[in-house]
């Protein structure tokens, strides 16, 4: 059976999606999965979100599913009972991520600055997400980063879309890019399941014309 980190690493593209209302996580969750691109990470920003996670979980049990903007110890064991496969926080907070640890539960903490790195190294992590990508100095700023820490592997977002997807894509270091332009707000508060489903197709085959099996 494959890892989670593993499956993210095929995937290359992990979708990012603020469900507002509980009820379209499957609806959403179908789209996505009928663009080839079958896994969400499902962020706390919004009330429900364990809802939201459990609903896809039972409907496709064979997608990935995992919980962010995960902040306190208490939001993961939330997502946990939901049945969340993995955990991503937007920076690197050590109860949480000992929590994770505990649980067996996947969890991949926002890192920006070489301090913070050094921190999750020695909780044992090595494998970060780069957030804000974009607004923290993009590709150029992560591979710096990444130059003293040559056994970390990433997970960028924020910021990245159809424009810089594949200059991502090229760096050795990562291991898959978060996008939220997959699944819009305003195509979910739409319904505009279709639409969703024809924007995963095209950036899997972005992906498969950058040389990255998907």
């Amino acid at each position: 059976m494959k890892t989670i980190t593993e499956q993210m690493a095929e995937l290359k593209i992990i979708p990012v999606v603020t469900i507002g209302n509980p009820a379209d996580a499957v609806p959403l969750a179908a789209a996505l999965s009928a663009g080839g691109i079958p896994a969400a990470e499902i962020t706390f920003r919004a009330a429900g979100a364990e809802r939201s996670i459990r609903a896809v979980r039972e409907a496709f049990p064979k997608m990935l599913v995992g919980a962010g903007t995960v902040l306190t110890p208490e939001q993961a064991e939330a997502a946990r009972k939901a049945g969340a496969e993995f955990i991503v926080s937007p920076g690197l907070d050590p109860e949480t991520v000992r929590f994770c640890q505990e649980a067996g539960l996947p969890v991949f903490p926002g890192c920006a600055t070489a301090t913070e790195v050094q921190r999750a190294l020695r909780l044992g992590l090595n494998v970060l997400k780069f957030f804000p990508a974009e607004a923290a100095g993009g590709l150029k700023a992560l591979k710096a980063l990444s130059a003293p820490f040559p056994q970390v592997r990433w997970m960028p977002t924020g910021g990245i879309g159809p424009g810089n997807l594949e200059e991502y894509l090229g760096f050795p270091k990562l291991l898959a890019c978060g996008g939220s332009f997959l699944a819009p707000r305003a195509d979910m508060e739409a319904k505009a399941w279709e639409k969703i489903t024809g924007i995963c197709r095209r950036t899997v085959s972005l992906i498969r014309h950058a040389g990255m099996p998907v």
